[in-house]
């Protein structure tokens, strides 16, 4: 168990279970619980109430540490929490019981033992006896099943306060008059004390009080401070941010336009770029188509010169003129003419293939041109995609930015 809810189990049995007033008033009431006991013990057990009679062992001689301790001075402990348990069920009468049980349990051993030797039983083989759970299990049994009323106990109260009064009437007037002085003088004193103490602690808390009010009027004076300091952070960071959201709307209206004129741009290029690729197309079919014709005229002329005698001779297979190791000296007249018209011939043919390789380089480097202005126009719409992307990026992290220290 903790030790707050320890001390507040103590406070509740000290105080509404009426532990507190066995130790006032020179312990009053304890001896009227052993009256009660031995009033008890007369009723109970009469055998040995004669004989602590006889012997003149009273009760305060052997149980006064059972109600002052509710018997944990001695006894074991899995004992004393079951006496715990019942008295906080059943109230402080139950002390009476477990009191009762102890008692006749040793009946047998105290009848037979004289005054010294029914002390010291007391003192150690008691305690000793119980140390066995078994036993004590049996003793509280027995506690448990005597039935003492509370109307009982109430009658033997008022028999020992009618004793108590007879007593004080037939003492001297003088002694009972200055026993009473001596006991008002001790609750006089005993009340100047606990006067003392409340006027010093009310003094104390005065000044504590004090001391809050003023640390309570400095933080407030501080907090003054801080409010109007953060009420004029608060105007500024409300016109901070009216500028920050026209800046915003500028620049998303910026954004706007460049992202427009970017769109607009990406479709021109892209119809540039479309313009041309179908000029590329075209081109590319006119090459194809030329080469075909190439082809073609120079079948044509393959076939001319295989089905030509004199030609076969001049040309091969693949077009090439052969070389002639003894030519004829007769027939070089009659060749000329031949010669020169297959030169010429072949000069006109060389004349259109450099024309049409001509036309291909030209095509191709229209070709690269076209590539290069189409790498460009990508290159721009990127970089205009990129720029209006980070104007936008800094221009948040910028507002954020000065928020954030604002809030800060």
């Amino acid at each position: 168990m903790p030790e707050e809810q320890a001390f507040s189990v103590l406070v509740k049995i000290m105080f509404e279970y009426g532990l507190r007033e066995l130790f006032k008033q020179n312990f009053e009431d304890l001896h009227c619980k052993f009256f009660q006991l031995e009033r008890l013990m007369q009723e109970y057990i009469p055998d040995l109430y004669a004989h602590f009679l006889n012997l003149g062992l009273e009760a305060h001689m052997y149980a006064s540490q059972w109600f002052l301790t509710l018997f944990t001075a001695k006894f074991p402990l899995y004992m004393v929490f079951h006496i715990i348990d019942l008295l906080l069920c059943e109230g402080i009468s139950v002390i009476f019981n477990v009191a009762l049980a102890l008692l006749k349990t040793s009946r047998d051993d105290l009848l037979q033992m004289d005054f010294e030797g029914a002390l010291k039983f007391f003192r150690v083989p008691v305690p000793k006896r119980y140390r066995s759970e078994e036993n004590a299990k049996k003793l509280m049994e027995l506690a448990c099943s005597m039935k003492i009323s509370q109307k009982k106990l109430k009658k033997y109260e008022k028999e020992y306060h009618t004793i108590r009064e007879q007593q004080e009437q037939q003492e001297a007037p003088i002694e009972r008059y200055e026993r009473e002085n001596r006991r008002l003088q001790e609750a006089n004193m005993r009340l100047e004390q606990e006067n003392d103490d409340l006027a010093h602690e009310l003094v104390s808390s005065k000044i504590a009080l004090r001391k809050d009010l003023d640390n309570a009027e400095e933080k407030s004076d501080a907090l003054n401070k801080e409010l109007l300091i953060t009420k004029q952070k608060l105007v500024e960071s409300e016109d901070e941010k009216r500028r920050l959201e026209e800046e915003s709307a500028q620049l998303k209206e910026m954004c706007r336009r460049e992202l427009d004129k970017s769109e607009s741009e990406i479709k021109k290029n892209g119809s540039i770029i479309g313009e041309y690729k179908q000029i590329c197309s075209q081109l590319s079919e006119r090459l194809e188509k030329q080469q075909t014709a190439n082809r073609g005229e120079l079948e044509k002329i393959r076939m001319k010169v295989e089905g030509c005698e004199k030609c076969s001779i001049l040309f091969s297979k693949e077009g090439r003129l052969k070389v002639l190791r003894t030519p004829k000296e007769g027939s070089e007249e009659d060749t000329d003419e031949e010669k020169e018209a297959l030169k010429n011939q072949l000069r006109e043919m060389e004349l259109e293939l450099a024309q049409t390789k001509l036309q291909l380089v030209e095509a191709e480097c229209k070709i690269q041109d076209l590539e290069h202005h189409l790498g460009l126009a990508l290159n721009e719409v990127q970089a205009a995609k990129k720029t209006w992307f980070n104007r936008t990026l800094t221009s948040i992290k910028t507002v954020t930015g000065a928020q954030g220290k604002e809030s800060v």
